[in-house]
């Protein structure tokens, strides 16, 4: 046999069998995370807790004094929109802003929003007002 054929069988032979022993590993790859969609991200609200946060937005919790009756704004911001000025707009956002208020020195227009709306409204009635004010926000 002449050499280039004794070296061409021996690339075959070791190529050959290296081949299978590479594409037979057994190693796998983690798969990626599938990206979160917009329904995964929002807290779930229930209808009841919405209709118990327009109750006391409308009653106890003074919040139409300065949202106004429909939630557009009156001397507070329009709470119907998806503009937020003093938080991102978030759940827990519009829990910790109507429990703490927004003092004079941090408001944009420089009016005072008091903690639980001046009222003694419950924490399950700022979650229930959070709720409905979310729901305005994010249509």
């Amino acid at each position: 046999m002449n050499t280039p054929i004794r070296l061409g069988l021996f690339v075959a032979l070791v190529t050959g069998s290296a081949v299978p022993a590479i594409a037979q590993s057994n190693e796998t790859k983690p798969k990626p995370a599938a990206p979160e969609s917009k329904e995964a991200a929002a807290p779930s609200i229930s209808p009841e807790l919405i209709a118990q946060g327009d109750k006391v937005y409308h009653g106890p919790g003074n919040c139409y004094a300065c949202h106004g009756n429909n939630a557009e704004g009156l001397v507070g911001p329009n709470l119907t929109d998806a503009e937020w000025i003093h938080s991102k707009g978030t759940l827990d956002d519009i829990v910790a802003q109507v429990t703490h208020g927004v003092p004079k020195a941090e408001s944009k227009s420089g009016i005072e929003m008091p903690p639980r709306g001046g009222g003694t409204i419950s924490d399950d009635d700022v979650r229930a007002v959070a709720a409905y004010v979310y729901s305005l926000g994010h249509k």
